[in-house]
């Protein structure tokens, strides 16, 4: 009686881990939460006696002048910023756990394609830098070989 050892895929056989894809979708999930989710709390977390004092000035010193009342604006500002975060979260970890669990699905860009998108929108268009995260991420899922290694 022989024990037959279990057959191993060959290199060329083995699926592609996306390790790259993850990596530029956990950059732009850092930044996100770094640069969204820190206005919202700043100015969630600011008096409307604090926010005249310095935030005010700050975004007045940068040529921002609102038409109406400034702190309602940058309230409901913060609010859209924090919305589109937690879109944004939840459309990235749907993204991250498919690309754990089945890395060869090319349909995984999707998911990310619409992270960027609320990233786009729930911003205003005015992180960008950061939805171009997602949309490469995007890309690489439609334009990398889902297999390693030369065709035979």
């Amino acid at each position: 009686m022989t024990v037959e050892a279990p057959i191993r895929p060959t290199p060329a056989a083995r699926a592609i881990s996306r390790t790259a894809e993850k990596w530029i979708t956990g950059v732009g999930l850092g930044l996100a939460a770094l640069l969204q989710g820190g206005f919202t709390v700043t100015i969630n977390s600011a008096s409307r006696a604090e926010f005249d004092e310095k935030i005010a000035p700050a975004l007045a010193s940068t040529g921002l002048t609102p038409l109406g009342d400034a702190y309602e604006g940058a309230r409901t500002l913060a609010a859209w910023f924090g919305f589109s975060l937690v879109i944004m979260i939840f459309l990235a970890a749907i993204a991250l756990f498919i690309a754990s669990r089945r890395p060869a699905r090319r349909s995984t860009g999707w998911w990310l394609a619409g992270a960027g998108a609320a990233c786009l929108v729930g911003t205003q268009l005015v992180l960008y830098p950061v939805a171009f995260f997602f949309f490469l991420a995007a890309a690489l899922f439609a334009v990398r070989s889902t297999r390693q290694g030369s065709p035979e």
